[in-house]
């Protein structure tokens, strides 16, 4: 019979310049990869180490301020949590011994852990992602220090078109236009939310916000909203272009650089496990188009 474990979650923030991506990989170092190592330093003394279950798989240069993972741990690896801490052990001392591994100066850090509530499934009962994505353009001079944070763009872009454009968007539509294809993929997705800002320091931020997103979705919504600002097409086109439901050369996908996962949002408690089993359910039904964006 399976030992009964205990399922935590962890708020995870990370710079991902230096990372190729989330998801563990051979040879590369990962987002998930040094988590899981650090993992398997903390419980090396308590059995096979734990594994990692993420909301959003986010690709190489992608960053995040508010990612969300869950780890299930056995009644031996969370009882050693209480050893040799003296803040009151637990679940929360899983962060604190997670960014000790890591050091002061690592691009990863682990913001909480904590015992999830009972259904709880970082990635199946996640009902929205929201993604910034940060466009610097000739309207203020270049910052060195957010260069791996922001997309520099040589001309003046026209704001409220691209606000205007983004709106239009809106909807439960396929985003094929918009996304890489994978085989047996959906590309089927809610864009709940999609604006433009300028912000005070001159920066245009995009806010988007889906239930979930297709590979390259955000980057090539940014990029097609560039190409709508410098006035290479119109709101018009760019629903055009969504309707087509086929890959396009009309604008460049954005870099990975300007991306941030900032925020990703559950159903109450009392709902967790019955969306986790809708959302998978559906996935099975339709194998999933990867996370990463």
């Amino acid at each position: 019979m399976a030992e009964e474990t205990t399922r935590l979650r962890l708020d995870i923030a990370y710079d991902g310049t230096d990372f190729a991506g989330w998801a563990r990989q051979p040879k590369l170092r990962t987002v998930q990869g040094v988590l899981e190592s650090a993992l398997a330093t903390v419980f090396h003394r308590y059995g096979p180490p734990p594994l990692l279950t993420v909301a959003g798989r986010t690709d190489a240069g992608v960053h995040a301020t508010g990612q969300v993972a869950h780890l299930d741990l056995t009644p031996a690896q969370l009882a050693s949590l209480d050893a040799r801490d003296n803040r009151g052990g637990g679940a929360p001392a899983l962060a604190r011994r997670l960014n000790g591994i890591a050091g002061l100066t690592s691009d990863v850090w682990v913001a909480s852990s904590a015992i999830a509530p009972a259904g709880f499934d970082a990635r199946f009962s996640a009902t929205w992602r929201i993604y910034e994505y940060r466009v610097a353009d000739a309207t203020r001079p270049r910052n060195p220090l957010e260069r791996n944070h922001t997309l520099w763009h040589p001309a003046v872009l026209d704001a409220e078109k691209m606000a205007a454009a983004a709106e239009a968007l809106l909807g439960l539509h396929n985003w094929a236009s918009f996304c890489k294809p994978r085989e047996g993929s959906t590309m089927i997705r809610t864009l709940q939310e999609f604006r433009w800002d300028r912000r005070d320091d001159g920066v245009l931020v995009a806010r988007v916000q889906a239930d979930a997103f297709c590979h390259s979705m955000v980057r090539s919504l940014v990029g097609a909203s560039v190409a709508v600002g410098e006035g290479k097409i119109g709101r018009g086109d760019l629903i055009a272009l969504r309707d087509a439901e086929e890959r396009t050369s009309v604008f460049k996908v954005a870099p990975a650089r300007g991306l941030t996962l900032i925020e990703v949002g559950y159903p109450p408690d009392n709902e967790l496990a019955s969306r986790a089993e809708q959302t998978r359910a559906r996935r099975d039904a339709t194998p999933p188009e990867h996370d990463a964006v």
